[in-house]
């Protein structure tokens, strides 16, 4: 998943056709669905930590000394580190990390490191500190810590996978994902092993060894190489698994921790994608809502409610899949079903992204301009005007389908389960569903499972759950909570994809004095 802001971005999930669906990622309120959650926590095996010494094998790494340079960004420096391909035969090859660091600029007494990761998996860590985080997070922060992040393996700098090329991409992208008969259905099979072999042939080697459990296990060297004696970490959605699995590994040398739109790791790909499509039918809720209050919302008037504003949208995707309309494109793109899916759900992760739905949506549906969906698409798809892609979708769905085994194996089974889907989100569901199925074409198996995360001995861990948060459901962040042995869970009454930074003035105060103070929330502390 990855925690994605429209205007000031940082994505969560995976996305419909881009990734495994391990995380478009949503939450609904249903008591089934969290019984169904909390025995999945009980039927999960704990991951269990790594001895406290380093084995001789690894020492090497853990003995590297940085070579900063600069960066060509002002007040940041950059170095590269080494760690193993595959911790089981540290021979066997080495992965390329990239490093940033901005040094805490006082005053006060410096902290250490502060580690940040904006989610995904994908995001680029050194890109969201260096264009957010080190100079966004609150002055005090920034005052006493290094900000510090390193692009995890096969992420953007740090030896990214790379799939297609841009007018591949174009294709897939514009690729029915919600098919309507076998012949559909076989064409986005195809689509998404065209994707997957495009991966294996990029980097076989890689492919197998960019797992959530790999990328922790670098931050320990990462956290050696800086000097710091306990890891200081804050991780948003996708994030959170990352950083929570740190803690599960090395449970001792877990510093001030802050996990922010957490995942819970008890949770099997299915179990997740069909909670995380319930999520963004919470969200799209909250947005109708709040659009037939407006004057000329384009999905009804005031008279209209969420319901009947999803028909309405549903419909008009139903008229795209057969008339796309133009954007005015240079490269020619109309506006699919796919297309316009997918930039509604960018605008679900920020509330504040919802005036510009609301336009492009109007635009569309009224005016037959599609351009203002497709911009919002771009954006979650990290396309730039030239018609390249960044190499987020590649990295999502390289680490999760190696993370979990596939939700689905074959497109009867997703036919099975569409009634459960489309249950969870009338306008999402089908959609979410079939994207479900990308990991069953993956070249290499996955050698992750589902486990709770204790972090027995950890010190006080505070994890962060937004209530109408569309790609990580609030009851994930009640599960993690409930896992981790030290965890305070600290809740945000209102929408949006994490709380940490964007405008609650309680959740700021609240982490802000664990990081700097060392004094974590009271368990169950609650913020609007």
């Amino acid at each position: 998943m990855y925690t994605r802001h429209i205007l000031r971005r940082t994505r969560t999930g995976s996305c419909l056709l881009a990734a495994a669906a391990l995380l478009v990622s949503g939450c609904s309120s249903g008591s089934a669905t969290s019984s169904g959650s909390a025995a999945a926590a009980e039927e999960a095996a704990a991951l269990a930590p790594l001895p406290r010494s380093t084995p001789a094998a690894l020492t090497p790494y853990y003995e590297q000394k940085p070579a900063w340079r600069d960066c060509g960004v002002p007040g940041f420096q950059c170095a590269t580190l080494k760690a193993p391909l595959d911790y089981a035969e540290p021979s066997a090859g080495d992965v390329r990390l990239a490093v940033t660091r901005k040094k805490a600029t006082g005053p006060g007494k410096r902290l250490g490191s502060l580690l940040v990761n904006p989610g995904g998996p994908g995001g680029s860590a050194v890109g969201y500190v260096q264009a957010y985080a080190g100079v966004g997070y609150p002055a005090g922060v920034r005052a006493r810590y290094d900000m510090v992040a390193v692009d995890p393996r096969g992420v953007a700098r740090s030896e990214p996978v790379e799939c297609l090329d841009g007018p591949e991409m174009d294709r897939y992208t514009r690729t029915d994902g919600t098919p309507d008969e076998a012949k559909e259905a076989d064409t986005l099979a195809a689509a998404y092993q065209r994707f997957a072999e495009g991966c294996g042939a990029d980097a076989p080697k890689l492919l197998r060894h960019v797992s959530t459990v790999e990328a922790a296990r670098d931050m320990d060297i990462v956290r050696a190489a800086l000097g710091d004696e306990k890891l200081n970490y804050v991780g948003a959605s996708y994030g959170t698994f990352l950083g929570a699995t740190y803690a599960g590994l090395f449970p001792d040398r877990a510093g001030r921790l802050v996990l922010d739109g957490a995942m819970d790791p008890s949770l099997p790909a299915r179990r997740l994608n069909l909670e995380q499509t319930a999520g963004f039918d919470t969200a799209f809720t909250a947005f109708a809502k709040d659009c037939v209050r407006q004057s000329g919302c384009p999905l009804g008037g005031r008279d209209a409610g969420p319901r009947q504003a999803g028909q309405n949208l549903k419909a008009f995707f139903g008229e795209l899949d057969a008339r796309p309309i133009p954007t005015g494109d240079p490269d020619g793109r109309r506006l699919t079903e796919s297309l316009a899916t997918i930039g509604v759900i960018a605008a679900m992760y920020d509330e504040g992204a919802w005036p510009q739905l609301r336009e492009s949506l109007t635009a569309a549906m009224r005016e037959n301009d599609g351009a203002g969906l497709l911009a919002l698409s771009d954006s979650y798809y990290e396309r730039d005007a030239d018609g390249g892609y960044a190499n987020l979708m590649f990295a999502n769905a390289a680490v999760n389908c190696l993370d979990l085994p596939p939700a689905f194996d074959s497109p009867d089974e997703v036919r099975r389960a569409l009634p459960d889907f489309e249950k969870a989100s009338p306008v999402f569901g089908e959609g979410f569903a079939w994207a479900s199925l990308n990991c069953a074409y993956w070249p290499v198996r996955a050698t992750g499972e589902a486990r709770r995360i204790e972090a027995k001995g950890a010190a006080p861990i505070v994890v962060v759950g937004t209530t109408r948060d569309p790609a990580t459901p609030y009851r994930w962040a009640q599960a993690l909570a409930g896992q981790l042995s030290s965890a305070r869970l600290l809740t945000y009454e209102g929408d949006g994809h994490t709380a940490y930074g964007r405008g609650s003035a309680c959740v700021d105060s609240a982490i802000n004095a664990y990081l700097l103070d060392g004094r974590p929330p009271a368990d169950g502390k609650r913020c609007s």
